[in-house]
């Protein structure tokens, strides 16, 4: 036989050794799913302050890479070195400030405000029936169903307070002085998460070379130009995510604050800070924080009044409907790029698969997701001469982006 011919043989032998032993490993994957996931799962425990750490690096290394710009241009040329730990030690300063304040804000306006929610819940509701009976004198029917509503309503959120919110926030305290050891593991956990964020942030420049060192030398210069070109796409997207979201969360909480501000000098209004936070806080979950949000801060303000808790619902359906219209949109337009029917689809499916976490990252995952089957598909009607059938189905988002890959 000829060489050629020996060759063929043993490339398809390899061929069909190697899908072989595909089957085989699958087989097997399938069979020991549970302990493939037990052990993913402790492997996960093991990483975590490495998870930590490189979450909270990643989170900061756009606010490093700003400030260190700044901090350059500040100093002397023979210090210029020393910007990078400067750098990262104020943002550290400035995290941990925020954070403090925070909570030192949160925490005791939640506790009071929850007690006194809990005991004003009678006086309130009674408050509540006269003022809704006297809005609806003359119509005896509807006075009939309102106080029947009324009566049941204060019956099942007295029956709630004591039989579900006390005994839950006692065990919850319980459970904090019983479970010590756990405290003492997430704490270690974040502490050493802490200190492998310093080290990332520091060396974040060293990492991200070495990185491509080693990607260049694995790959062929188009394939790696073109991992690192996805690289880029990817980063920009959660980072163009999260920041806008942030700073979006950040102007809703503080228009929120300012008319809280204002309404608790005219009309009453109770926690503003509180309420603020809250609002400001759950809004950087994407779709369903705004609805988080509102229900506690409701309560909180219903405490001095039905007409202020109305007052407050009003201008939480006006506030969200400028932030998902306008401001939203302006914030994080060149970040996502997703409609609203694919947002609600990656929430959907990334927290049924991770939970929490999965609607926090499930939009910008799903929006990466998302433009490589775009360019995919667009690679596709190239190939076949169709795009017309691009322009056809389009919404105009995929018809700018793809311009602009031709462009370049």
């Amino acid at each position: 036989m000829k060489k050629e011919d020996w060759k063929k043989i043993f490339y398809q032998s390899l061929t069909g050794f190697v899908s072989l032993a595909l089957a085989i490993l699958l087989f097997f994957a399938i069979r020991e799913i549970g302990q493939i996931k037990s052990s993913f799962l402790w492997l996960l425990g093991v990483l975590k302050p490495v998870i930590y750490g490189g979450v909270m690096a990643y989170l900061l290394k756009t606010p490093c890479n700003f400030l260190e710009k700044k901090i350059e241009a500040l100093l002397p040329a023979k210090h210029k070195k020393r910007a990078n730990g400067l750098t990262v030690l104020l943002v550290l300063i400035l995290t941990f400030l925020i954070i403090y304040l925070l909570l030192s804000m949160v925490i005791p306006e939640m506790v009071s405000s929850t007690m006194l929610l809990i005991n004003a819940v009678p006086q309130k509701m009674d408050e509540f029936a006269k003022w809704l009976t006297g809005m609806l004198d003359g119509n005896e029917v509807l006075q009939s169903y309102a106080n029947t509503a009324i009566i049941s309503l204060e019956d099942k959120l007295q029956e709630w307070a004591k039989t579900d919110l006390l005994p839950t926030m006692q065990g919850m305290m319980g459970g904090f002085a019983d479970t010590v050891g756990s405290v003492v593991g997430i704490l270690y956990n974040l502490l050493i998460g802490i200190i492998i964020c310093i080290y990332l942030l520091l060396g974040r420049k060293t990492f991200a070379r070495q990185g491509m060192a080693v990607l260049y030398a694995v790959l062929k210069t188009e394939r790696a130009d073109a991992v690192m070109k996805e690289l880029r796409f990817i980063d920009k997207t959660f980072v163009g995510f999260f920041g806008g979201k942030i700073l979006d969360s950040a102007i809703v909480g503080l228009i929120c604050y300012v008319f809280c501000i204002i309404m608790t000098f005219t009309m009453g209004f109770p926690n503003a800070v509180l309420i603020s936070v809250i609002v400001g806080v759950t809004n950087v979950i994407p779709y369903f924080g705004p609805y988080i949000g509102a229900v506690p801060s409701a309560l909180l303000v219903l405490i001095s009044g039905p007409v202020n808790c109305i007052i407050f619902i009003v201008f939480i359906i006006i506030l969200q409907q400028f932030d998902g219209n306008i401001l939203g949109p302006a914030l994080l337009a060149d970040s996502v790029g997703l409609t609203g029917f694919w947002v609600l689809f990656s929430i959907t499916l990334f927290q049924g698969f991770f939970g929490f976490t999965g609607i926090l990252v499930g939009v910008p995952v799903f929006a990466v997701i998302y433009d490589m089957i775009r360019r995919f598909v667009v690679k596709g009607l190239q190939k076949h001469g169709k795009m017309e059938l691009l322009e056809d189905l389009s919404d105009g988002h995929e018809k700018k982006i793809e311009t602009a890959d031709t462009d370049k």
